[in-house]
């Protein structure tokens, strides 16, 4: 009996948030104090840049944008503000550029490729569907991050987080059985239903970029200084930034941007700060991604990609006034609970039987 309550009471959640706690002290005390301003920093950029990047893109198409290229170069269009805050790093620091091999350079144009073809997913789903509905199905990137992280980079996966994989996916299929009640007008249902699938398609693109992103950190680069973080941004934005610029360039968009930016909504100087902040916006983001991979794992990147999804779906109801039906709160429940359950997995020391 004494054993069966000592086994009920070591499992309590009070129990386990002392140990949370203390974990904490230990994990800060492990570190120096500009280890947790850069990764607050990074955090920060993560959950509020990235949501507000996503808002602009649905507000872009609201008021009248129409082009899928555009959305995609203008979320890489950006890539010099990391190369701005990169080249004071070696006039200051005494970083040194890492050296650029065969094998990193390709692997650098290879996730260049991938973020190209992720942007352009992310602009037809924000094209389709509602940004809460859009920002509750990327939720299902921390799936893909835990799975590729897994496959790829070897990172652990316990029972918990497969539970969190569970009810991650049956909050997805709840999204999926609620599809009448937040589909706009203008959309019809096969453009509502791509939109579905160019969205879980992109979050497992996320997931795939991001385990590739830390495993390139781990084989190529090492865990070295924070400058090396820039200079793949630097790197895969630039490169992500060219694939992308071809695909506009092909598609004719450019030439378009002139006629659009007269029939937006707002005139052209509101077309114009849309994708001025855009562009800001998701290259912050990205960067603290980057970031938060390089100065924590893609455990706690995936985890901030995740806790984005709710504070995206909150900003899109009250600003842009999207529907918020039952099954979409009870969606959005279930994403939390699935959070739970995958961060209380990672918890050091956890042990499921």
């Amino acid at each position: 009996m004494e054993e069966e309550v000592s086994s009920g009471i070591s499992f309590s959640p009070l129990v386990w948030v002392s140990k949370f706690q203390t974990m904490a002290r230990e994990a800060y005390k492990s570190k120096p104090i500009s280890h947790w301003v850069l990764l607050l920093l990074s955090s920060l950029g993560m959950l509020v840049a990235f949501p507000a990047s996503s808002l602009l893109s649905r507000v872009y198409y609201a008021n009248g944008g129409t082009s899928k290229w555009i959305i995609s170069w203008v979320a890489v269009a950006g890539w010099p503000i990391p190369a701005l805050i990169l080249f004071p790093t070696y006039l200051f620091f005494n970083a040194s550029p890492s050296p650029l091999n065969l094998y990193l350079f390709l692997s650098y144009v290879f996730l260049g490729f991938l973020s190209a073809a992720d942007n352009l997913m992310y602009a037809y789903a924000y094209a389709y569907l509602p940004a809460s509905t859009a920002s509750l199905l990327a939720s299902s990137s921390l799936v893909f991050s835990a799975l590729f992280g897994f496959l790829i980079v070897k990172n652990k996966l316990n029972a918990s987080m497969i539970n969190a994989i569970v009810i991650i996916t049956a909050a997805m299929a709840i999204i999926a059985l609620d599809s009448d009640s937040d589909r706009y007008a203008s959309v019809s249902n096969s453009q509502y239903i791509w939109g579905f699938v160019w969205d879980i398609l992109a979050s497992a693109l996320h997931g795939l970029i991001f385990a590739l992103s830390e495993l390139i950190f781990v084989k190529f680069l090492g865990r070295r200084s924070f400058h090396v973080v820039l200079e793949q941004q630097v790197m895969v934005s630039f490169l992500a930034f060219v694939f992308t610029t071809i695909g506009v360039i092909v598609n004719k968009d450019f030439q378009g941007m002139v006629s659009e930016a007269k029939t937006f909504k707002g005139g052209e100087s509101a077309y114009n700060q849309v994708l001025i902040w855009g562009t800001i916006t998701f290259q912050l983001g990205v960067l603290g991604g980057t970031a938060v991979l390089y100065l924590a794992s893609t455990v706690m990147a995936g985890v901030l990609n995740a806790v984005r999804v709710p504070l995206t779906s909150i900003a899109a109801v009250i600003l842009l006034h999207d529907p918020m039906s039952g099954f979409k709160i009870l969606s959005l429940v279930i994403t939390f609970w699935g959070f739970a359950s995958y961060i209380y997995g990672t918890a050091p020391g956890t042990k499921l039987s």
